[in-house]
């Protein structure tokens, strides 16, 4: 029995056979926040073999409090999410393969990293991202899994492409959430019992159990928790899993301007906006600035601009995508 997973292995549900499928399945995570993070470490743990972790975002003070992967050194050394947690991720256990992708999640960059998965985990807190997941795991016959978390509330479910209906079959009976973290809060009790749900259902999958897939819904504060099963709530006019699926999302064409919920902040990617062409924008108006291999951080007319190597700008201070386009314009011409 390898000793390492042998409490693992011991419980019935998976065994040793079970524990062999999971030390040689792949999962792919979109976004290393909260969830994210308390996924990957889970998983990391249980025996999984190759994580694909994929966020565009970098550690600062208030991911802390819920980022379990993340320490003060890494806000300090100005890491993307996916660095320190695969930094983290390597002291665990340094057999596991980590792949990490410091990127916006489109489509493209699914293909190219979650087509051959054996699950993925979505830990965003973007309706549209999850929409893409959507279609992409229908399209690609790949199980996903959906949760999030807010203020004390938690909800997951199961996607399994020939089993269960899809996101958009089962969203109008979805606890509503249209506010984010960022503007009513949340609490490190709802982000562990998120994932918790969503790390036993991959490891039933991973393992090769055979189950009927729930949305759970709680509150942890008020002691409230909540299943109601989805089997029979398709559509057959579903655009992803109904008769005739066209699959929108991946049809998309990808959005270069980005805002933020509830975080002052605006995306821009411009690939001509690349490491030498903010480097010398720096230089030349001689801004303030710090950086490491990933990225340029700068004072720009009183915003802080944080510039990845790719040509991706956080823009912070911003609302709206228009004012994001007019500081660009203002910056570059």
């Amino acid at each position: 029995m390898n000793e390492r997973y042998s409490r693992q292995i011991l419980f019935n549900k998976i065994g040793e056979k079970g524990q062999e499928k999971i030390e040689a399945s792949s999962v792919t995570i979109i976004g290393m926040g909260a969830l994210g993070t308390h996924v990957a470490e889970q998983l990391a743990r249980s025996g999984v073999k190759r994580l694909n972790l994929i966020d565009r975002d970098y550690v600062e003070s208030s991911n802390l409090q819920r980022q379990t992967l993340f320490v003060e050194k890494d806000i300090k050394e100005m890491l993307p999410k996916v660095v320190a947690a695969e930094r983290h991720l390597k002291l665990i256990r340094e057999d596991i393969q980590i792949k990490t992708y410091i990127a916006q999640c489109d489509a493209k960059l699914l293909n190219e990293v979650a087509g051959y998965s054996d699950v993925i985990v979505d830990a965003t807190d973007n309706f549209n991202t999850r929409q893409l997941i959507n279609d992409f795991a229908y399209k690609r016959q790949i199980p996903w899994i959906y949760g999030a978390c807010l203020e004390s509330t938690y909800v997951q479910a199961s996607f399994i492409p020939g089993v269960t209906p899809c996101f958009n079959c089962v969203l109008p009976q979805l606890p509503v959430i249209s506010r984010t973290c960022d503007t009513v809060g949340v609490i490190n009790p709802a982000v562990t019992m998120a994932a918790s749900l969503q790390v036993a259902d991959a490891l039933k999958i991973l393992s090769g159990n055979t189950f009927t897939p729930k949305v759970t819904y709680g509150d942890v504060w008020e002691g409230e928790h909540q299943t109601f099963g989805f089997k029979k709530m398709q559509r057959d006019d579903c655009e992803t899993c109904g008769a005739s699926p066209s699959y929108p999302k991946l049809a998309e064409s990808d959005q270069h301007v980005t805002e933020l919920c509830g975080r002052h902040t605006v995306q821009y990617i411009n690939e001509k906006l690349n490491r030498a062409a903010i480097e010398k924008f720096v230089a030349q108006n001689r801004l303030l600035h710090r950086s490491n291999a990933y990225m340029i951080q700068f004072l720009y007319d009183d915003h802080r601009v944080v510039a990845f190597n790719s040509g991706r700008l956080l823009i912070h201070g911003i609302d709206t995508a228009s004012e994001g386009k007019q500081f660009v314009e203002k910056m570059f011409g």
